[in-house]
């Protein structure tokens, strides 16, 4: 807030009302500064992929095609790939090898349900950061829903 100190001898002297920005200026560079901190830890990319829904009458696959390379995971966190058992600490060389033989450089990955879902993406990071380039996550069948039946009996 200012005084008027000259009006031109017309009357007494008032108080001039003048705003003073400087806090509002502070409170908005440090909301700035909070939003561009938090903003980059909000963001992580996960591309997905969903497949068109299958057709009836698909031909089977050819008789000397070669397996998808499928990762499990069980409840006791151990990590198979297509049912053998491998050490977490040689599976993104052993995957890497398998890999670098297939034309479709593709892992599926297959966790339980009842699994912590936080280890499962602890083994997920390893295989992307192991050098997978591409990891496919299996889903369960979608079992649709039954209607319900109503027993035509009297009360």
């Amino acid at each position: 807030m200012g005084v008027e100190l000259d009006d031109g001898g017309k009357g007494p002297k008032r108080i001039k009302p003048q705003m003073n920005i400087t806090p509002l200026v502070d409170v908005v560079l440090v909301l700035l500064i909070i939003f561009m901190v938090v903003t980059p830890m909000l963001s992580k990319q996960v591309w997905l992929n969903v497949p068109p829904k299958p057709e009836e009458n698909q031909p089977p696959p050819p008789p000397d095609a070669i397996p998808p390379l499928v990762l499990t995971v069980e409840v006791d966190g151990t990590t198979k790939v297509n049912g053998e058992a491998i050490p977490r600490e040689e599976l993104n060389a052993r995957l890497m090898r398998m890999l670098n033989a297939r034309p479709d450089k593709v892992v599926f990955f297959d966790a339980d349900s009842s699994m912590d879902y936080g280890r499962a993406l602890d083994v997920m990071d390893q295989v992307r950061s192991g050098g997978v380039e591409t990891l496919a996550v299996l889903a369960d069948a979608v079992n649709e829903p039954q209607p319900e039946t109503t027993s035509g009996g009297s009360r």
